[in-house]
């Protein structure tokens, strides 16, 4: 029986792979495996180059905790599931070593800004008459910088830039320190001043979210996009002294990578 596609009711399904390169097989392939591989990949990564989906993005992990790593995206679960298998398919087999796999979905933060809160940003803040020109007027540019706010949230656009990040976090669930005991309107308030710590970072750090509670292990993924290194410290320390992530933050382990296309993944990891 064909199966419909498993879609989402909104957004798009995301999946992190890292890899190790087992270099005792790799040296072993006979002539041209190399080659045929790398053009399996460039293949694979042409049929998938959507700004947002389905897209496979290429890296090489610094540091040395991975050689290989991927960030798939698609709409549809069963497409992105055959995505990593045809990933897995270009390479020889036994020459890929699994490290770290994520698997998420994009989503709007539970704590979203509503129609109520731009009426009273405009009211109590920016001190408008309810109703009037001005009002109205200001109220409907905020309502389509939301909606624009939201698509990408939902359908997000990564930008190619030279580094990515990668790392899974979750929310503390111990003693005092509980974040699903704080009633909705602390967690929104908390919630609020982390978000203005990250805006900070406005063309220097580019931020997907991903949640995977009751997905994977992890409640989170954090994909930062980057020019520098220095940007992606500088976000993650100064969101340390925020009460969120030094109050109730927990975090796996953190990936560093260089944004490479296939051809430059064999040069650097001399494949």
């Amino acid at each position: 029986m064909e199966q419909s596609p498993l879609k989402l009711a909104k957004g798009i399904h995301v999946l992190h792979l890292l890899y190790r390169v087992d270099r005792p097989c790799w040296v072993q392939l006979p002539a041209g495996q190399s080659a045929a591989a790398l053009a399996k990949l460039q293949t694979l990564c042409a049929a998938n180059p959507g700004p947002s989906h389905p897209r496979l993005s290429t890296f090489v992990n610094v540091g040395g905790k991975a050689d290989l790593v991927f960030m798939l995206t698609a709409a549809e679960l069963d497409r992105l599931g055959r995505m990593h298998r045809d990933l897995e398919d270009c390479f020889p087999a036994g020459t890929l070593v699994r490290v770290f796999s994520y698997l998420s979905v994009t989503e709007l933060p539970e704590y979203v800004t509503t129609e109520e809160d731009m009426k009273n940003t405009l009211v109590q803040h920016e001190k408008l008459e309810p109703g009037g020109d001005l009002c109205n007027k200001r109220l409907a540019e905020m309502r389509q910088r939301q909606a624009e706010y939201e698509h990408y949230r939902l359908y997000p656009e990564i930008p190619d830039w030279e580094l990515m990040a990668f790392y899974p976090m979750s929310k503390r669930r111990s003693g005092g320190d509980n974040w699903y005991l704080l009633d909705f309107a602390t967690r929104k308030k908390l919630m609020g001043g982390h978000a203005r710590v990250g805006r900070k970072f406005a063309g220097r750090v580019s931020q997907l979210i991903t949640g995977s509670t009751g997905i994977d292990d992890w409640e989170w993924g954090v994909t930062l996009m980057a020019h520098q290194v220095d940007a992606l410290k500088e976000i993650v320390y100064e969101m340390r002294f925020d009460e969120v992530s030094a109050r109730y933050g927990e975090f796996g382990p953190f990936y560093v990578n260089l944004r490479l296309p296939p051809a430059g993944l064999w040069e650097h990891l001399h494949l």
